[in-house]
């Protein structure tokens, strides 16, 4: 069952609910201003706590402000009072030091006075003198029967003719003075240059040795009747000595290049252990690229050595080719590198210009790098080569002395030729035998390689044989014969040698094709 209210009862509970939420507002509201007004104490208790505090650190910094103000004043008191004292220290030196001036400027006018008083005796004195030495000259020219001028000439001439012998005699002394002291002083410089020189006695053999693992290595080298062998020796221009000798091959040729590259090339082979005629050219061809960057290392290293700066890189590489040359059995590029480091040395010693004498010294010899391409003496190619990659004229003459072909016009060029001759007089530094030798096996390769039907040909067994490879589209069979013959007459005639020579002409053929 439902009860339904009845209208004043809902009014009832409409005015209680209303009474409700005033009281509450109102118990609130009371709650709350008397939490305001607790806060409102707090807040006034803390602000006098806080000017309180304030008035304390007021008066604290007053005092202690009054106190700084106070060390400062009393600081400053003290500072016044010692540059006052030090004022007055310098018042009383710069009185005293007016007071010496004052007396040394009395004291010089007081020398002045007697100066002047001196000088017009003086010269009272010199009038009188003067007066003298006129009646003197008058009563000298009516004795001597002379007049002044007369005197005098035949005074001068006299003293003229003294002074002459002395002269003379001085001059002599002095030059012999001179060259002895010269002799002495360059005896000095070039025994003191000369005992500097640390370069190392180089010897140049004809033949060079290959260590191999085993015997067995050497048939692997000759081939199967031989092929691979005469490839290499056809290839390189060589004599492969294979003997007796345990576990080595001997490389015989007099050109130091060639040498090195069969060296090389048959270390290759050893260490790949592919041994047959495509792979000995293959590594030839590679032997020889490899020799050709070893000149220009070894040219690059001689400039370095001697710090001579920037160089042309054809200079460089004709450098470094020297190493690979030989004069009187001497290795051209140590040679050259010993005579530029003497020059120097003189140079410094002479007080002239190091740098250039040092450049000139290592490429005096230059033109031996050309000298069995080109015709013409070493000293006229070096002078073309430096003129051509642009050396100077200095340096360019200084180079062209060192064997009397032009004369000397500066101090590097004499100092160059006495270099040249330092580093050659060394005992052991030359050998006449094996140049001459080394010259003889060279112009047997220039006799053969004048015929234009030859592609190349190689010097081997000591000068006694000579190895002829033809071009085979040029020449046959027959023609051969004649060629051979034609050579041998040649040698006959333009060369003196002992025992006989051997015209070896060599005709090969080859097909190549390729399978794709």
């Amino acid at each position: 069952m439902i009860i339904i209210p009845s209208m004043e009862t809902f009014l009832i509970y409409i005015v209680l609910a209303i009474l409700g939420i005033v009281l509450g507002y109102l118990l609130r509201k009371s709650i709350g201003e008397r939490k305001t007004g607790s806060a409102e104490d707090k807040a006034n208790d803390i602000v006098l706590e806080a000017k309180k505090s304030a008035e304390t650190i007021k008066k604290e910094a007053i005092f202690e402000a009054k106190e700084e103000i106070h060390n400062l004043r009393s600081n400053l008191e003290k500072e016044t009072r010692e540059r006052r004292s030090e004022i007055q220290r310098i018042e009383r030196r710069n009185l005293k030091k007016e007071e010496s001036l004052e007396l040394k400027q009395s004291e010089q006018e007081k020398r002045d006075r007697d100066l002047a008083a001196l000088d017009k005796k003086i010269n009272t004195l010199k009038k009188a003198l003067e007066t003298q030495k006129a009646d003197q000259e008058m009563e000298l020219e009516r004795i001597a029967s002379l007049s002044r001028e007369e005197a005098k000439g035949i005074l001068l001439e006299e003293v003229d003719k003294q002074l002459s012998r002395e002269k003379v005699i001085r001059i002599r002394a002095a030059e012999e003075e001179i060259k002895e002291e010269s002799s002495k002083t360059a005896q000095k410089i070039l025994a003191n240059t000369i005992h500097r020189i640390s370069s190392d006695f180089v010897s140049e053999n004809t033949v060079s040795a290959v260590a191999l693992p085993n015997d067995e290595m050497k048939g692997r080298i000759i081939g199967r009747e031989g092929r691979n062998i005469r490839a290499l020796e056809k290839a390189t221009g060589v004599d492969l000595i294979i003997d007796d000798t345990p576990e080595a091959v001997i490389i015989s040729c007099f050109d130091p290049v060639r040498r090195e590259i069969t060296r090389m090339a048959l270390e290759k082979l050893i260490t790949d252990g592919r041994i047959h005629p495509t792979r000995i050219e293959e590594m030839v061809n590679k032997s020889r690229g490899e020799i050709e960057e070893k000149m220009k290392e070894e040219g690059k290293n001689a400039i370095f050595e001697l710090e001579l700066g920037r160089v042309h890189p054809e200079l460089v590489k004709l450098v470094g080719r020297l190493q690979f040359r030989t004069s009187y059995g001497q290795n051209v590029l140590l040679h050259s590198i010993e005579v530029a480091k003497v020059a120097g040395m003189l140079a410094k010693e002479l007080g002239t210009n190091v740098r250039l004498a040092k450049r000139a010294g290592l490429f005096h010899d230059i033109g031996k790098a050309v000298d069995t391409e080109m015709e013409g003496t070493h000293i006229e190619l070096g002078m073309q080569l430096l003129k051509k990659y642009g050396e100077t004229e200095e340096v360019i003459h200084a180079m062209s002395t060192h064997h009397g072909d032009f004369e000397a016009t500066t101090v590097e060029a004499v100092i160059v030729t006495a270099a040249d001759a330092i580093s050659a007089a060394r005992p052991g530094a030359r050998r006449e035998a094996l140049d001459s030798y080394i010259k003889r096996l060279e112009n047997l390769e220039v006799i053969a390689n004048s015929y234009e039907c030859v592609d190349h040909a190689f010097a081997v067994q000591a000068g006694r044989e000579i190895r002829i490879m033809v071009v085979p589209d040029q020449i046959n069979d027959d023609q051969m014969v004649l060629l051979s013959r034609d050579v041998a007459k040649r040698i006959e005639d333009e060369m003196d040698y002992p025992g006989q020579v051997k015209v070896h002409m060599i005709r090969e053929s080859r097909a190549v094709a390729y399978a794709k």
